[in-house]
Parts: structure tokens; sequence; C-alpha cells
């Protein structure tokens, strides 16, 4: 029987979900000749000091140390140095080997990214054309293509955000007319149940829960041999926010590839008992 394929979407979040550590800690921090614990701290301190966001902060403290340093910002610099980042154990091919089973089973999976980290360091990994959106912090740069101040600062609280615009199919990040709009549940471009959610911290705690809450699909995952990462990440089970904790390993087979694809079978037989109850 021919039908109509539902669409799913796979958000992920990046620091520590699809490689490990910050990304800046890769090759900008070394750049500029500072370790990450000491970048944090500043970063930590102006925000409690000023009481101002994070994001905010780190950003504005990057192009200042850069400055400091002499250390080039144009939006080609931030992306070479994505190219040095170390993705998580099959995170390469992961993108292709599940929309491909998907297919397989009736479903559109979609990706999306959902990062506070920045956009023009992500440009530079190899997955980055992989995505059907790319949502996190940004620069603006000027005509020479220098970073000058923040665009878009993507918090822990402004991260659910993203999930509504990827619910509505609104991906146009100016655009909050649309994604204020209201849209009956039915006409929406991925339903919720049809979502999930991959994250790895307490900055993913809204979206899990959210996710979660929505009937969506909400997991954690910890860094492979990482000391106190799975206790850190079974809080979140424990606490209700997320559906399950794993490894994260996305290599085929692994505890996060059969939890994904058995998500994909259940949208999939979902959609075919609907389609079958429909006059």
């Amino acid at each position: 029987m021919n039908r109509k394929k539902t669409t799913m979407a796979i958000a992920y979040d990046f620091d520590g979900t699809l490689a490990p550590g910050n990304m800046q800690e890769h090759q900008f921090l070394p750049d500029i000749g500072m370790t990450p614990t000491a970048f944090w701290r500043e970063v930590h301190e102006t925000a409690k000091q000023c009481q101002a966001d994070e994001v905010l902060v780190y950003m504005n403290l990057m192009l200042r140390k850069a400055s400091a340093h002499n250390v080039p910002v144009r939006r080609d610099d931030f992306k070479s140095r994505g190219k040095s980042i170390k993705l998580f154990e099959g995170v390469i091919d992961w993108f292709t080997r599940i929309s491909t089973y998907a297919k397989s089973k009736g479903v559109d999976v979609k990706h999306y990214l959902i990062s506070s980290g920045n956009a023009e360091i992500f440009a530079g990994t190899p997955i980055a054309k992989r995505f059907e959106a790319v949502f996190a912090s940004k620069y603006l740069f000027d005509a020479n293509g220098v970073a000058q101040w923040p665009a878009l600062a993507i918090n822990y609280t402004t991260k659910t955000q993203y999930l509504f615009r990827i619910n509505k199919g609104v991906t146009d990040i100016s655009d909050n007319a649309a994604v204020n709009k209201f849209i009956p549940k039915a006409e929406r471009a991925v339903p919720f149940e049809n979502i999930v959610f991959i994250g790895d911290g307490a900055t993913d705690i809204p979206c899990f829960r959210l996710v979660k809450e929505q009937g969506g699909l909400s997991v954690a995952v910890y860094t492979p041999n990482k000391h106190g990462g799975k206790t850190k990440a079974a809080k979140y089970l424990d606490d209700g926010r997320v559906h399950s904790v794993v490894a994260a390993n996305y290599t085929d087979g692994s505890a996060l590839d059969k939890i994904i694809k058995a998500r994909i079978d259940e949208v999939a037989a979902r959609y075919a008992l609907l389609s079958l109850m429909r006059p």
C-alpha cells in the first residue's frame, strides 16, 4: 500500500552530545592561550558579577581575548576551527544511517541542531550539512567578515523556542510572528510526539521536559569513560526529565541506535494505524 510519509524530527544539542566537551575548547581556547577551566571560570565570575547571560558573556569574552592575542575572528577563521573537533564514535555516518532506516519505514526524518555553542564553529564540522536547520549562537560580521558582536545567543531557556519552531515548521529566526501564530495541533509541521530531543547537560533540561511532557522522546547521553558522567546523566532519569540515559555512542547497534530506531518504528506504526482508521 502506497501512502504519504509521516515526518519526524530529531533535535540535538552539540557540546557533550555529538562531541566531547565544548566546541571552543578544541582549538579556539588554545589559540588564545587559555585553558577551559580558566576561560569558563572567568565567564561564570563575570556573569555573576554583572548579572548577565552566560552565553552573551562567553561570546563577548571570546572576541576580547582574541583581540588581546591578535587571533583572527573572521567567519572563515571560526569555520576552520570546527574542522578540528573530534566527534563521538559513529556520529559521522549516523544521520545517513538513521534517515535511511526511517525511509524504509515510511518516515521522513529531519535533523536539527539546537546549541548554545557557536554556529560559525559548527559550520566547519563534517556533519554541518546533515541538518535541516541549525539553531546556534552566532555573531554579526562586518563588511570584511570580522565578528563584531553577538547576533543570537541561545541559552537553556530559549532553546525551547526552537522546538516550537520545529513543531510549527518556522525556521526563519527573524520571523517572530509565525512562531507565535496559533496553528491547530493537527496542522503543525511536526507533532511533538514525533520529536526526539538528545542532549547531555543542565542547559538541556527545559528541552528534555518540554518534549517529554508533550509526548515526544527525550534522551540524555553521557561521554563514555568520563568519570561521573553516567551518574550525572542518570539524575535526569531519576528526576523524571528524560525517558532514557545512554552513552554517547552513535554506532550501528549501540543502545542509542536501538532506541531511535525503535522510536521510528513506533511513529511508523502509529501513523499506519491512524491511516487505517481514517474514513
